[in-house]
């Protein structure tokens, strides 16, 4: 119990989201969700009013002024994100101070290729791209390869999508999924029911809501030729 409960203070962290724009301010709601502390900064007067109901702790400042994150105390959070938006100046600068500060777990936010590797370059411990990669979901869902589409790495996705007909009926262990197609399904849900982790015994039923695991490449040929809609 004990070891327990020190894994759970562990995951508390304290975070400073800097930039209160669509992206910073969903990201920080969703932190404050999941029991973190988050101070949200921006320049912008009216979003830190805005929030100030919503996050531990709001501030206008302007992060590009060492002197004003020193005041902060930025130094002690466990981790920053650099949610900054059209000021590609502004992020770059905050990120530099940041990580001069000594923050250990650094995310920042690129508008494009370019940024990202200028950010790389300065030493972003993590560097996001929201826009793209929202786009690249959003394709697979439109396509209607998948209902969603979740990059995990570079070569390595999680998708959920529902079951083709060649496997009605059949034993999770007995259909071979993943000898035949180089994928593994992880979970099952059927129409009237959430979804429970697949185990060699579940049964397989057509126009179930699979979530299926594997390699970019076996993964997209797996959706693109299992794919189906219930009851068609």
């Amino acid at each position: 119990m004990a070891r327990e409960k020190a894994k759970r203070r562990d995951l508390h962290q304290s975070v400073v989201v800097i930039g209160m724009g669509r992206f910073g301010s969903s990201l920080a709601l969703e932190l404050m969700r999941n029991g973190h502390e988050v101070l949200g900064v921006d320049t912008d007067e009216k979003l830190v009013q805005q929030l100030a109901q919503d996050l531990t702790q709001t501030v206008k400042a302007d992060t590009t002024d060492e002197s004003a994150l020193i005041e902060l105390g930025i130094s002690e959070f466990d981790s920053a994100v650099v949610a900054i938006g059209a000021d590609i100046e502004a992020s770059i600068l905050t990120t530099s101070l940041l990580l001069q500060l000594g923050i250990e777990n650094v995310w920042a936010k690129a508008n494009s290729k370019s940024h990202g590797r200028i950010l790389r370059q300065l030493g972003a411990h993590h560097v996001v791209f929201p826009e793209y990669d929202m786009g690249v979901r959003v394709a697979h869902q439109v396509s209607g390869e998948s209902l969603e589409y979740v990059p995990i790495d570079k070569d390595f996705v999680l998708v959920k999508t529902y079951l083709p007909d060649i496997l009605d009926g059949k034993a999770l262990g007995e259909a071979k999924v993943r000898a035949t197609y180089g994928v593994t399904i992880v979970a099952t849900a059927s129409a009237d029911g959430g979804f429970q982790i697949a185990l060699p015994d579940t049964v397989l039923k057509a126009g179930d809501q699979v979530v299926v695991a594997g390699p970019k490449g076996p993964l997209d040929e797996f959706c693109q030729f299992v794919y189906t809609e219930p009851n068609k």
